[in-house]
């Protein structure tokens, strides 16, 4: 499984990126919001960070204002992947901007039905939102393993991008679904690594190297 990471936190990035495990950055207008700057610089070092995709949306909401914003945001960085809604004119501007040779991360799913049309569509991700599924009283986890049914029947070569994750949860059920990707906030990434047994297990071997007297080097 891929781990991108949702947020537009440049600290944020570098630190994960300087221990090895991004594979890509997700944003989105409300990230770069919360970043306090602007969209082309903030998201320009990024992908200076990143080598792999970085998710920048637009925000129009019509094909033509769309393919505007998206030619725009492609400039700023080879890595980019041009984010876009899934409504019938997003999923016109990702047939477009994927012949341009563009990646397209077609974002806010909920349903299988919707994830089959991006992939007709030729998205390079789909991102079906667990956590606002899970709000609703849903169990966000039926989707992803929907769309993993779909995909497979199929042979779409469209990843599957797990998003809206709340919890490592989340991560491990996307994981054994077989999500090809797991977006998920710097915190939630970080505690992926947490387990009781092992600070315990830690916490022993150091007491007992302690009695030894011993040191390494």
């Amino acid at each position: 499984m891929k781990f991108f990471v949702d947020t537009a936190d440049v600290k944020e990035i570098q630190e994960l990126n300087a221990l090895g495990l991004l594979d890509g950055v997700t944003t989105n207008p409300s990230l770069i919001l919360k970043s306090g700057g602007k969209i082309d610089e903030v998201t320009k070092q990024i992908c200076d960070i990143v080598e792999g995709p970085v998710s920048a949306e637009v925000t129009a909401t019509d094909y033509d204002g769309m393919m505007k914003e998206a030619t725009w945001l492609a400039k700023i960085a080879d890595n980019v992947c041009i984010k876009v809604p899934l409504t019938l004119d997003g999923l016109k501007a990702c047939r477009a901007i994927r012949a341009e040779g563009r990646m397209v991360n077609v974002t806010l799913c909920f349903s299988a039905n919707q994830a089959l049309l991006a992939a007709k569509a030729g998205a390079t991700f789909i991102s079906p939102f667990i956590g606002r599924l899970d709000d609703m009283g849903f169990d966000g986890m039926e989707l992803i393993a929907e769309i993993r049914q779909v995909y497979d029947n199929y042979g779409f070569d469209t990843e599957i991008l797990a998003a809206s994750i709340r919890t490592p949860d989340h991560v491990k059920r996307a994981a054994l679904i077989g999500a090809d990707v797991a977006t998920v906030p710097p915190a939630t990434l970080k505690a992926l690594v947490k387990h009781p047994l092992t600070d315990k297990g830690l916490e022993q071997f150091l007491a007992d190297w302690a009695k030894t007297g011993q040191k390494i080097g």
